[in-house]
């Protein structure tokens, strides 16, 4: 049985390139920039010390699948395996180095999420910048959530 409970099963995105899927770099940044552009592949990790195969000499290891429905099959059906992560790309993103301090950041990166960010919808043009704007909503995250327009100075801004 995997570690934790998941959420009632949604359609997840389908990844970029089925093809590439498990040739990405096992480290990744874990979680952060607010905004995603591409699934990459799902991942399970498995744990030894929680039950799972002893594979990797006591190591933690994952599988990568094309899917996040095979993923969360593969994850109910072994002892020690965690919950399903997506590897996303965010060809940009929005750094924050202190608590309300938001930078834009204008080179890609890898990283793992909860697949449940994937519920926000993927970065468009206007997204960084309607975040950033002066005139965005007193809960910036309306904006990432799909809850509030891209619109104002914010969606007007050249996203370049």
């Amino acid at each position: 049985m995997a570690i934790g409970q998941r959420m009632s099963e949604q359609q997840y995105p389908a990844v970029l390139d089925p093809e590439r899927v498990g040739t990405y770099p096992a480290l990744a940044k874990s979680g952060g920039g607010f905004v995603w552009d591409a699934v990459l592949e799902y991942r399970v990790w498995c744990h030894p010390e929680h039950g799972a195969s002893d594979v990797c000499d006591g190591s933690d290891y994952y599988y990568a699948f094309a899917s996040h429905e095979e993923a969360a099959a593969f994850a109910d059906a072994t002892e020690g395996a965690e919950e399903p992560l997506a590897l996303v790309l965010q060809e940009e993103h929005i750094n924050e180095p202190e608590p309300g301090v938001y930078v834009h950041v204008k080179e890609p990166r890898i990283t793992e999420w909860p697949v449940a960010f994937l519920s926000r919808p993927r970065r468009n043009a206007a997204t960084i910048p309607a975040f950033l704007a002066p005139d965005a909503p007193a809960n910036r995250l309306d904006i990432l959530r799909g809850v509030a327009a891209a619109t104002g100075a914010g969606a007007k801004q050249d996203p370049s």
